[in-house]
């Protein structure tokens, strides 16, 4: 199969910026230097770019996980100029395809099951889309939306105001205008752009899959830190309305932090969150179809096979008791009309149920871990 043509403007423009980038800053910095005023606003810059994608671009946008102010989405608009990523609308136009057709080889615009060049910067490289670029009916959502229309619009004239006059105004605000241009102007552009095309590959390559093995997304807790947040991927494609990556407290997730900041200054509102039920179920779920593949490789394996079936019905039984009584006790704190001893009662239910199924949980986790260890000896 003949494969399409060569986009020469954009194979000399991301060449030429990582030649500059990789000649040009450290022959600088070896021969004038830079100071701290210049990392800071290095890695100011780095954030603006690239919380403007995960929180802009992709969880606002692509997927609509809350609602922002119209101030908000100016800020994010102007941020996605400044990290020359391609309209606000093509972008999430692009992002709808993948979580559509994941790891489809031809209709996924980034498949990763065409390897690791292609995910993370190919697909640029050539033509692959043709006629179908400026096909947006995947986003009429975004074409009722003036700020996305107002950057689509105007788009090469904000790249360029943005990655000229925001070097240059922090340049002049330092004192060195040629050393901002090429830390926070050219290497801030070089790593944001990479950064985030690692969700594209490495996210699909290196990771676990806790979640699904539907697809190729992974989770990565270490990458999450070169993409503010965006590497708890294999989460992410099972729960993508899901306004957070990393779930847990400690999960490294900016861009979470930011969305939940702007919701308590009334910036965000409409924040969406994936019911527990429907998380540890997948992640039960997944365990298991692991589990029973293994096991029913080996031979006289269905008495084992059966012990798990019942223990996972077992753990489902327990988690939609708690789920319901959770519920329950969250309208139950909204409503002062009950006596308090009827709050204490259901509380204390609540706790046990919790109890109970944590205790389910930790049973499950090592019937697993005992079943698959004894496939394996």
């Amino acid at each position: 199969m003949k494969k399409p043509p060569i986009i020469w403007t954009n194979v000399l423009f991301f060449s030429l910026t990582f030649l500059a980038a990789v000649i040009l800053v450290p022959w600088y910095g070896i021969t004038h230097g830079f100071s701290s005023a210049h990392w800071i606003a290095f890695v100011a810059c780095m954030f603006y770019a690239g919380m403007s994608i995960t929180a802009g671009y992709h969880r606002l946008w692509a997927h609509k996980t809350y609602d922002a102010h119209p101030a908000i989405e100016a800020f994010f608009a102007l941020g996605g100029a400044f990290a020359l990523q391609n309209s606000a609308l093509h972008w999430s136009s692009d992002h709808r395809i993948h979580h559509g057709q994941v790891d489809d080889p031809v209709k996924d615009p980034y498949a990763a099951t065409n390897g690791f060049w292609y995910s993370h910067i190919g697909w640029m490289l050539r033509d692959y889309q043709g006629d179908s670029y400026s096909d947006y009916s995947n986003c009429r959502d975004l074409q009722r939306n003036k700020v996305v229309m107002w950057q689509h619009r105007h788009y090469m004239k904000l790249v360029l105001a943005t990655n000229i006059g925001i070097p240059l105004a922090l340049g002049l605000m330092v004192g060195d205008v040629f050393g901002m241009l090429l830390l926070a102007g050219l290497l801030r552009l070089v790593l944001s752009q990479h950064f985030t095309f690692f969700i594209n590959s490495v996210a699909h390559i290196w990771g676990s899959r806790p979640y699904t093995e539907k697809n190729t997304a992974r989770d990565n807790g270490f990458l999450a830190l070169f993409t503010y947040g965006e590497g708890y991927h294999n989460f992410h494609h099972i729960f993508a309305s899901d306004y957070r990556n990393g779930i847990r407290w400690f999960h490294y997730d900016p861009t979470k932090w930011l969305i939940r900041s702007l919701a308590a200054l009334g910036l965000a509102r409409k924040l969406k969150r994936t019911p527990v039920e429907r998380i540890e179920k997948a992640k039960a779920e997944t365990l298991m179809n692991k589990t029973q593949i293994r096991l029913a490789k080996l031979p006289l394996a269905q008495d084992k096979l059966t012990l798990l079936q019942q223990e996972y019905d077992l753990l489902l039984k327990k988690l939609q008791h708690f789920c319901a009584l959770k519920k329950q006790v969250l309208e139950v704190k909204k409503n002062n009309m009950l006596q308090q001893c009827e709050k204490s009662a259901l509380i204390t239910q609540y706790h046990e149920l919790e109890a109970a199924w944590e205790s389910q949980k930790q049973a499950w986790l090592a019937l697993n871990a005992r079943l698959l260890k004894a496939s394996f000896s």
